[in-house]
């Protein structure tokens, strides 16, 4: 089991690690639209949705892959009326469509709009 840290991606707000990889496979833990260089935090479904993109993107090239090895994610929203919004961000970052659950849920930590976990192939 190898550990996956990046100074790309937010660090872990909690006892979890940004990502696993074993058995050629990595685990991304959900990442929100947290800016890793500032901790700011953009406004906005599309601008969150992006950044929560960029940082499984940096936890996904720091196990050795890329975003077109991810087979599945699984993703959330604060708000479902944000689905379409948040689409249009996904689709130009996941474009080999892999597997998905999304979701609305109560509460994003920090009050956030959305955020992503991924599975992907090493």
């Amino acid at each position: 089991m190898n550990i996956i840290n990046t100074k790309e991606a937010p660090a872990a707000i909690g006892p979890y690690s940004q990502g696993i990889a074993i058995n050629g496979l990595v685990f991304a833990s959900g990442q929100i639209p947290v800016i890793p260089e500032d901790g700011s935090i953009p406004a906005g479904i599309e601008a969150q949705a992006e950044r929560s993109c960029k940082n499984v993107e940096a936890i996904l090239k720091a196990s050795g892959t890329d975003m077109t090895k991810v087979v599945k994610t699984t993703c959330f929203l604060a708000d479902m009326s944000d689905f379409a919004a948040f689409n249009s961000v996904y689709e130009r970052y996941f474009t080999s469509k892999p597997a998905r659950s999304c979701v609305a849920v109560k509460e994003i930590p920090k009050g956030l709009l959305c955020e992503i976990e991924a599975i992907a192939v090493i």
